[in-house]
């Protein structure tokens, strides 16, 4: 099996690496002879969490290595010791639970990341030591799944296109054994998704709906939607440049979709599965969809479109629609659908909507446990004042500035039975800057959460 980067099996010239916390610094530090301890104290190393340093022998060679953590059980209380430690091989020093060895390997391999297919990185990571045969797989499919989310978000449009996601899909399927089926171009009209080919109509690549589907039909069924507008330019509604810079971003909820379709064939849960991306550039054109347009939807919903920058929630009704015919016993939806999300909750938390109590529970828990926080927020019903149109079932949008995020949410709420259990997950995708373990660019959220509460309703 081939290693993550950033892991190694191969023991020769292994240092020992000790992992401490601010509270358990002391009793370590006892243990180290007097010249060691002080050159720990010329560093002014303290096991904050973040922090690093080597210990050096009596001929100047490092012979040792210590990291400061913080929560032992969140992967990234170990993001940082890729790159803040020498780069050579490591070996985890001492006694520790498995959950404890689970989150270092999580958080060594998510530190290691660098996004390198235009640039390369300044230097490798160091590397962690694994034990040669033993079964990682969980862990290891767990640090692909993220990565496989920051890759997607980080390729620029040039190279991350709708055809792109279906060639990624594709890939993924036939690995799997999945199989994969796309509505594109006006195919998607006579299939009755026009809301998808509405806002996709504009661009020289053909808008489409990626459909794939993999498990036991004896399986419970469960089916992840995942936003794909590959690129926004707020359509005829044009965003500033600022607003526009980012926006290769826009299809972080499908790269969230597909991270975890991957991640849940590659651990072979027993569940039915479909994923559905539809997959968009909302581009600017002579027949781009205009603002005060009335389009059709796949439910029969007249849709008046307020703004073409809420293209979003235009493209994932239809999807949403295609998927309740289905009928699957939970129905998730991936989404960087509002910037209200990140106003109200910041750029780290999801904002999570759910039509069941158990279902919002559910993945809150899993959140808490993994290390992968998620927030609940309200389905206000009342708000839905805020998406009236005179002249259509429904708008896209309103000029009130209020509960942008949960309008949205209301809005996809509108395409889903009431007796099918949903979840919507409001997701950035996305670091500002550089942290540990977080280098600036795409970022999973929610994603190892939402694999656990699956994992843990397939009963495995």
């Amino acid at each position: 099996m081939t290693l993550p980067l950033g892991f190694t099996d191969d023991a020769s010239d292994a240092l020992p690496l000790v992992l401490v916390s601010r509270n358990s610094l002391k009793a370590w530090r006892e243990s180290l002879a007097d010249t060691a301890a002080a050159w720990l104290d010329g560093q002014g190393f303290d096991g904050s969490p973040g922090t690093a340093a080597t210990l050096p022998g009596s001929d100047g060679r490092i012979v040792a290595g210590v990291l400061g953590i913080g929560d032992p059980l969140d992967p990234y209380s170990y993001g940082h010791a890729p790159f803040a430690l020498p780069a050579r091989r490591w070996r985890a020093e001492g006694q520790y639970d498995a959950a404890t060895l689970d989150a270092l390997r999580i958080g060594w391999g998510l530190g290691s990341y660098r996004f390198d297919r235009y640039k390369a990185a300044p230097r490798a990571p160091a590397q962690l030591l694994v034990e040669a045969g033993a079964d990682h797989g969980e862990s290891f499919a767990l640090i692909a799944a993220s990565l496989r989310v920051r890759d997607l978000v980080n390729t620029p449009t040039e190279h991350m296109g709708p055809d792109e996601l279906e060639a990624i899909a594709r890939e993924i399927g036939q690995r799997h054994g999945a199989a994969v089926e796309v509505f594109a171009g006006d195919e998607l009209l006579k299939r009755n998704f026009p809301a998808i080919h509405a806002v996709g109509r504009a661009s020289h690549r053909a808008p489409r709906l990626i459909a794939l589907r993999w498990g036991d039909e004896r399986h419970p069924h469960i089916t992840l939607v995942g936003k794909g507008v590959c690129f926004d330019t707020g359509g005829l509604d044009l965003k500033p440049a600022d607003g526009m810079r980012w926006m290769k971003k826009d299809m972080g909820g499908a790269a969230h979709a597909i991270a975890l379709a991957e991640l849940i064939m590659a651990r072979k849960l027993p569940l039915r599965l479909t994923l559905l991306v539809p997959a968009v550039e909302n581009a600017v054109g002579p027949n781009a969809f205009r603002p005060g347009e009335v389009i059709a939807t796949r439910q029969g919903v007249s849709v008046e479109i307020d703004n073409t920058d809420a293209e979003g929630r235009v493209i994932l009704c239809d999807a949403l629609t295609y998927a309740a015919e289905q009928a699957p016993e939970l129905l998730l939806d991936f989404a960087t659908l509002t910037g209200a999300a990140r106003i109200a909750l910041g750029p780290d938390l999801p904002a999570l909507y759910a039509n069941r109590d158990e279902v919002a529970e559910a993945w809150l828990q899993a959140g808490q446990t993994q290390r992968d926080p998620l927030w609940r927020m309200p389905l206000w019903r009342p708000y839905l004042r805020y998406l009236t149109s005179h002249i259509a079932d429904l708008a896209n949008g309103g000029p009130s500035k209020m509960a942008g995020s949960v309008t949205a949410a209301l809005y996809l709420e509108r395409f889903v039975p009431a007796e099918l259990p949903w979840a919507h997950l409001d997701v950035y995708s996305w670091n500002d800057a550089d942290r540990p373990g977080r280098p600036a660019g795409g970022e999973a959220q929610g994603l190892r959460a939402a694999y656990a509460m699956l994992k843990a309703r397939a009963a495995v």
